[in-house]
């Protein structure tokens, strides 16, 4: 099947550094937060996007007692929180979307702004980038659990539009958000373990950027993520695989 950039490189999260900054739980709930308000249901039996965020919770090590305080404040038995997107730009004109959830609209977008402008990117208006992003589920597998075969031959008929091998860096599928929780329940009927699902933003056409541009965008995205509500950040920024392992290695 058609084939794009792997989406966790344009995507880039940072999970061992959250882990490092004890940043992981926080994202954590918010995840399951998110799940449970977007998919309707906060039993996980029946909302598979909270079942994936609660199998991720359990791999940053949350105890019990925060994931359970993360379901009931999702499903209002605590203090409600609503969802916030602010749109921008990085470094290169690099789009950028900033998904946030938040008890204070006012302190979160001064935070946003601030950053964005610190590090050189600036917020747009509302409607300025949003185009360019549609929201898909994306289901990653690692390599050596799955091959591109078994994925088609399981998920194709759960809706699956595109299904991707990069080798030692494992398998994506990507489906309408309609389509996750079927493609999730096909691939655990199937025994096919997965790493992560979620439903994210993937951005219709991507900006290729040379090593110090690159740079800039990633320490953006960084310092974005390091806000206290932001829970993802999503950019159209292509970064080869020589640029990403130069990077790497400067840090």
């Amino acid at each position: 099947m058609s084939g794009h950039n792997k989406w966790s490189k344009i995507k880039y999260t940072k999970g061992k550094a959250d882990a490092v900054k004890g940043k992981a739980f926080s994202k954590a709930a918010m995840d399951i937060i998110t799940a449970i308000k977007e998919g309707g249901n906060s039993d996980p039996a029946l909302n598979s996007r909270l079942r994936m965020a609660i199998e991720q919770a359990k791999k940053v090590n949350m105890p019990n007692d925060n994931i359970k305080r993360a379901i009931e404040r999702g499903a209002g038995k605590e203090g409600g929180i609503e969802s916030a997107t602010y749109e921008g730009y990085a470094p290169g004109g690099v789009a950028m979307l900033i998904e946030c959830q938040t008890d204070n609209r006012n302190r979160t977008a001064s935070a946003v702004r601030s950053t964005l402008e610190k590090n050189g990117g600036n917020l747009g208006t509302p409607g300025s980038v949003s185009f360019m992003f549609h929201k898909k589920g994306l289901l990653a597998f690692a390599a050596g659990q799955a091959t591109e075969d078994r994925l088609m031959e399981t998920l194709l008929d759960a809706g699956a539009e595109d299904i991707k091998d990069y080798g030692a860096d494992g398998l994506e599928v990507i489906c309408d958000p309609a389509d996750f929780d079927k493609c999730v329940k096909a691939a655990e009927g199937a025994a096919l373990p997965i790493e992560t699902a979620e439903i994210t933003l993937i951005a219709d056409n991507t900006i290729a950027v040379d090593e110090s541009t690159a740079g800039k965008v990633l320490n953006l995205v960084e310092k974005i993520e390091d806000c206290d509500d932001v829970q993802k950040v999503s950019h159209n920024a292509a970064i080869s695989d020589e640029i990403m392992e130069k990077l790497a290695a400067a840090q």
